[in-house]
This record gives structure tokens, sequence and C-alpha cells, in this order.
């Protein structure tokens, strides 16, 4: 099953999450390659923003296309505000809420409620790449202070 086919329905469970979309939502983007990248200049993580506040026209949901180096082993969690979904499209994620792991494969959704303490760590030799949901919206600012920004399509490759 392509990909495409299988993240439609994750997307509505998202946004149902989120309490549903906001009839007074702006004007939005119907289509988009994102707004922007993050990238951490210590680790190598980067996250390419795909929807948020500034294409969706308001704040139920905000999703990004994350990729965790290989070997990443983070030793603290961190905690979010808001639901953080992780749909692996490819590598090996262990995933850790709580103090309890879980070895997330291409195809398999991490799910962490607000206030879960939670670890991402890379076990493998390769990279994870993964799509992480957060409802509602609000992560991407809170967490932008720590990452270079650039937007998409600059440089890179245009990556």
């Amino acid at each position: 099953m392509r990909y495409s086919n299988m993240l439609a329905p994750l997307l509505v469970i998202a946004a149902l999450a989120a309490g549903a979309w906001n009839a007074d939502a702006q004007e939005y983007q119907k289509a988009t390659r994102g707004n922007r990248w993050f990238e951490s200049s210590r680790s190598a993580l980067t996250i390419k923003m795909l929807v948020e506040a500034e294409n969706l026209g308001s704040s139920e949901l905000e999703i990004g296309e994350i990729t965790f180096p290989a070997g990443s082993v983070p030793r603290r969690g961190h905690n979010h505000t808001s639901i953080e979904i992780f749909y692996v499209l490819s590598g090996e994620l262990e995933h850790v809420v709580n103090g309890e792991s879980y070895l997330l494969t291409p195809g398999m959704v991490g799910i962490v409620r607000p206030g879960d303490e939670v670890i991402h760590r890379i076990p493998g030799n390769e990279p994870v790449r993964a799509l992480v949901i957060w409802a509602p919206g609000g992560e991407a600012a809170r967490i932008a202070p720590g990452f270079d920004q650039r937007p998409v399509g600059s440089g890179s490759g245009g990556r």
C-alpha cells in the first residue's frame, strides 16, 4: 500500500484529536511543499514543517517531516503540550514514553499525550524519517528557538 493511501486516515484522526476543524479558519494553502526547515547543528536532526498556522490558516494541528540521524541517543526526555503522533516512514525509531520502550518500524505509529515524557532514540545504523503530527498546533513555535531555520526551497540543494 502506498504511503499516501495510509496517511489520509491518520491525518483525519489527528484533526479529530485536535477537536475538529476550525470553522473560522482563515484562507489556507490547498497544496504546499511546506514552509520552513528546522535544523540542529548539534545533532543533525531536521524537521521540514509541512503544515502549520501559516499555511493552514488556523492552529488545529501541525505536521512535519522529521529526520533523525543514525545513532541518535538522547539521554533525557522531553514533554509536549500537544498530542504528538509519529508515523515512521523509514528506519527504526525507539519510542520511549514514560520509561516504556517501543520499537517503531516503517508503517507504525507512536503516540504521546500531553505531559508524558518521551525520548526518541535511533538504535540502528540508518537515519529515521517520520511524519510528526502535533494536535493542537503550537509546538513548532515552542521548539523553534532550539533550531536554525530557513525557508523550504533554499540552500542544501533545495531539500
